[in-house]
């Protein structure tokens, strides 16, 4: 490690507050109203729950993102009590944090959702001084769609300073669909995909044939998560498949982005793939069983449990 670095990753990704209803017995129809036995408030966005994660884990991790000023302390706050570094956090001066309001039913749920500051992020990306700031890091792990365009040079600088990359931009379309996209995964070292995105990307239907297609594509590194079935990378030129563990789960909400937590937490430890693969597993099966990825996440001695250590 060089004198340089001052976080073992920074995760980088959309922010939002997320407001959460339940109880109700059905979704109101338009000009009613409906009342909700619960409400919950807390941060949300795929970086905001592997920062925490990769935090409960043991690692100096920090957060880049963008909320709005009125709510900059809470954001630090309550990262901050999970032990994640928000120096990185910037405040959008007229934008309002994004939010999400979910609204659910014993049978459905309907979300609503303004982007608000997180549209100041792409900027903020492309400055040379957020880049040096990323660059005190050992990783950085995108939970965020960049553009081609700019990932493919942002990875190789970073490279070029001694900083790793990963990448998991959940299903976004247009990103998934971009043949540009799929050119610049071999600028990373990891691309996080479940299979519905893999399969998007690559037009294949089962695991095997998605990695195939990645790897004659160039990309560096895919580990591809695969549900209840667990999850799967190429090594050494091998499909390596590694079943997930049984649970009952609660929300899944935020599975994806624990199981990302474990396997970078992997990755970084120098650990074999196989196992970078079942840490994942665990981390994102075991977060299923509270409501909430941030809330769910596993405390390490669970981990440690189901990995026999």
């Amino acid at each position: 490690m060089s004198d340089r670095t001052q976080w073992d990753a920074v995760v980088v990704g959309d922010l939002f507050i997320d407001l959460v209803m339940t109880g109700f017995p059905t979704l109101p129809r338009l000009g009613e109203e409906g009342f909700a036995s619960a409400c919950q408030r807390e941060p949300g966005g795929g970086a905001a729950i592997t920062s925490c994660g990769l935090a409960a884990l043991g690692m100096r991790a920090a957060l880049l993102g963008v909320v709005g000023a009125d709510e900059i302390d809470w954001f630090r706050g309550r990262f901050g009590n999970r032990g994640v570094d928000t120096s990185m956090l910037v405040a959008h001066t007229t934008e309002p944090t994004a939010i999400t309001v979910a609204v659910s039913t014993p049978q459905d749920r309907i979300f609503y959702t303004y982007y608000g500051a997180n549209v100041l992020l792409p900027e903020l990306l492309s400055s040379q001084k957020t880049r040096e700031h990323m660059a005190a890091a050992r990783h950085v792990h995108f939970a965020y769609p960049v553009a081609p365009a700019l990932l493919a040079p942002m990875a190789d600088w970073l490279r070029e300073q001694g900083t790793t990359t990963s990448i998991d931009v959940g299903w976004q379309e247009a990103w998934l669909a971009d043949p540009a996209a799929a050119a610049a995964l071999a600028h990373v070292d990891w691309f996080l995909p479940n299979e519905k995105e893999g399969e998007r990307m690559s037009g294949a239907s089962k695991p095997a044939a998605m990695m195939d297609w990645f790897r004659r594509q160039g990309a560096r590194g895919v580990a591809l998560k695969l549900g209840t079935e667990g999850s799967a990378a190429l090594v050494n030129g091998q499909f390596c498949p590694v079943p997930s563990i049984a649970v009952n789960p609660v929300d899944t909400t935020g599975a994806g982005d624990c199981f990302d937590a474990g396997f970078l937490y992997g990755i970084s430890s120098g650990m074999p793939i196989e196992r970078c693969l079942r840490y994942g597993n665990i981390c994102g099966a075991l977060s299923t069983e509270a409501a909430g990825g941030i809330a769910g996440f596993p405390a390490p001695e669970r981990i440690s449990a189901w990995l026999g250590t």
